[in-house]
């Protein structure tokens, strides 16, 4: 497991339908070592801080495996690093191994995964594609994100030592299905709370799926006893 490549960009406009709309997802790689801080990489910015960036979305990981996946299924020839937004464009971390709470070194920093991707209108802007943010959540393939435990230098060539895994053992994949895809495995949202490093973001929804569920349960049983025999 290590990084292929290392991508930044700073938020710029672009033109979405007769609208502009600002973004960082135009990631270029970088050269050399590059400083990972608490809130994002040197040279790095997010235009909506309010669903990327921050303290548990320092930074976006995402697997070159993934993008041979793509090629395939778009009938692409070539891809550029950084082609879906990341910032660490990676070898051997796909969403089936990688777990919410494992925690790696790498380079000089300290990381633990904090969520899944959950794509916006704006990965369709980058694609060229205004459906592909639907393909890419239904596919599985979305990468995670990265808290930052330790800032430090990063750069392409760093190996991933995973030092920590969370008890639960839920990875990428299935936390990703498990809140879009299966909104009434209540047992799953459950184990997922369980999950001490989750992003705040994602533990509210999972707790708003229990308390929706628990209202309808306690209206049920009230209806139960007020019915006539």
């Amino acid at each position: 497991m290590k990084i292929l490549s290392v991508n930044v960009s700073l938020p710029k406009e672009v033109p979405h339908g007769r609208e502009t709309v600002s973004t960082g997802i135009f990631k270029e790689p970088v050269g050399g070592r590059i400083m990972l801080r608490t809130t994002n990489l040197d040279g790095d910015g997010q235009a909506d801080l309010e669903n990327h960036g921050g303290v548990d979305r320092a930074a976006y990981a995402y697997s070159i495996e993934n993008y041979d996946h793509w090629r395939r299924e778009l009938g692409w020839d070539e891809f550029a690093f950084g082609q879906f937004g990341e910032n660490f464009t990676v070898e051997g971390m796909v969403e089936d191994n990688i777990h919410i709470g494992d925690v790696f070194r790498v380079g000089d920093a300290l990381v633990e995964v904090s969520q899944p991707r959950p794509p916006c209108f704006k990965l369709g802007i980058k694609m060229g594609m205004a459906g592909f943010p639907k393909q890419f959540l239904s596919s599985g393939r979305v990468g995670f994100y990265l808290r930052v435990l330790e800032e430090g230098e990063v750069g392409a060539g760093d190996v991933f030592e995973r030092v920590e895994s969370d008890p639960e053992q839920v990875t990428v994949r299935e936390m990703s299905r498990l809140l879009f895809f299966e909104p009434k495995n209540l047992e799953g949202a459950k184990r997922a709370l369980r999950v001490r490093a989750l992003s705040p973001g994602w533990r509210d929804s999972f707790e708003e799926r229990l308390a929706k569920a628990g209202g309808v349960d306690e209206q049920d049983e009230a209806a139960e006893k007020e019915s006539p025999e």
